[in-house]
C-alpha cells in the first residue's frame, strides 16, 4: 500500500534569513515553509522572495518537502510572489488568509499563467473565521479544479484566536470545533491538514500534549516555529511500538487468513474488518517512509 508522504513537521524559516535557509539543509523536519509573510518586513520581500526561490531551485533539501508561503493575495506582493514561485521547482505554494473557494481557483489560475508545473501543490491556510467557515468549499475544490491541486489545509491558530478574541487555554478547548471543523473537511476531500504552532519555545511539555492532541483529532502534523521543536514532534507524531507491533500482528493474521480462505480474524481478542487491515497497513507505510525521511543527513 502506499502511504502519503510524512508531514509530521513542517518548519518555517523566513526566507529573508541566508542562514536559516542553509541551516534547513541539515534539519530533520519532514518538510519546510520558506516564508514570505508574516516574518519578512515590507522593505525585505522582494529579497526574501529572490532568496526563496533559490533555495528551491537548489535542491539541496534531500526528500524533505518545500514549500513557500506567498504573501496574502489582498497585498501588492501576491501575484509576483505566485509568478516567481511558479517557476522555482518547490513542491507546493501556501495561501495565507484564505476565505472562500475562489481564492484557491484565482491563486491556481495567476500560476497557471505563469507557467508552473502542474505539480506544484496549493496549500490553503485556515485562520480566519470566515476561511473556517467555508473550510468545506475550499477543500472541495481539489475535485473541481483541474490544475495545481489542494494539497493541503493549514491551519494559522494563532491568527484564528486573535480573530475570534478567544481566550487563551492550555487545552486549546475555544478552538477545538474550528480544529475539528479542518480535520473533517480536509479528510472528506481526501487532502492533508496540519495543526497550528506552538509558540512558546521553552513548554516542551505543553508542546508535546499539543501534539498528542493534535494527532487524536486527526491531524497529519504539526507547523513549527523553531528547529528545536523538531524531535518531540516527530515523535509524537511517529506510530509508537504498540501501535506499530499491533498493526503487524492485524497484517499478519490477515495474510494468514487469506492463504487458508478463511473470512473471520480476530487479533487480540478484536474482530478484524477489511477496514481495520487497510489502517494497519498505512500505519506501517508511513512508518517506513517515516525512517526513511529519518535517516537521509541533508
Amino acid at each position: 500500500m502506499s502511504a502519503v508522504r510524512p508531514r509530521r513537521s513542517l518548519l518555517y524559516m523566513p526566507a529573508s534569513n541566508p542562514r536559516a535557509l542553509e541551516k534547513a539543509k541539515a534539519l530533520l523536519a519532514d518538510g519546510f515553509i520558506f516564508d514570505l509573510e508574516d516574518a519578512v518586513a515590507p522593505e525585505r520581500k522582494l529579497a526574501a522572495r529572490d532568496a526563496a526561490v533559490l533555495a528551491a531551485q537548489s535542491r539541496s533539501y534531500g526528500q524533505r518537502e518545500v514549500l513557500i508561503r506567498v504573501n496574502g493575495l489582498e497585498t501588492q506582493w501576491a501575484e509576483a510572489d505566485l509568478a516567481a514561485v511558479a517557476s522555482s521547482g518547490a513542491d507546493g505554494v501556501v495561501l495565507p488568509k484564505v476565505s472562500s473557494a475562489a481564492d484557491i481557483e484565482h491563486a491556481a489560475a495567476l500560476l497557471a499563467r505563469s507557467g508552473a508545473p502542474s505539480s506544484l501543490a496549493l496549500w490553503a491556510m485556515i485562520e480566519t473565521p470566515r476561511g473556517v467557515q467555508s473550510v468545506d468549499a475550499i477543500a472541495d475544490v481539489r475535485h473541481r479544479q483541474a490544475s495545481h491541486h489542494l494539497a493541503g489545509i493549514i491551519v494559522g491558530t494563532a491568527d484564528l484566536a486573535k480573530e475570534l478574541r478567544c481566550q487563551s487555554a492550555v487545552d486549546r478547548a475555544p478552538l477545538l470545533y474550528a480544529l475539528s471543523r479542518c480535520v473533517l473537511a480536509a479528510r472528506a476531500s481526501g487532502i492533508a491538514v496540519i495543526d497550528g504552532p506552538h509558540f512558546d519555545l521553552e513548554d516542551e511539555a505543553g508542546l508535546r500534549a499539543a501534539c498528542l492532541q493534535g494527532r487524536a483529532l486527526g491531524f497529519d502534523g504539526k507547523s513549527l516555529i523553531h528547529p528545536k521543536q523538531i524531535a518531540p514532534v516527530n515523535e509524537a507524531y511517529r506510530p509508537t511500538a504498540e501501535e506499530l507491533a499491533s498493526a503487524q500482528r492485524i497484517v499478519a493474521a490477515y495474510q494468514q487468513a487469506q492463504s487458508e480462505a478463511r473470512g473471520v480474524i480476530t487479533v487480540d481478542g478484536r474482530m478484524i474488518e477489511a477496514l481495520h487491515v487497510r489502517q494497519a497497513e498505512r500505519v506501517l507505510a508511513e512508518a517506513a517512509q517515516m525512517d526513511a525521511l529519518s535517516s537521509v543527513g541533508e
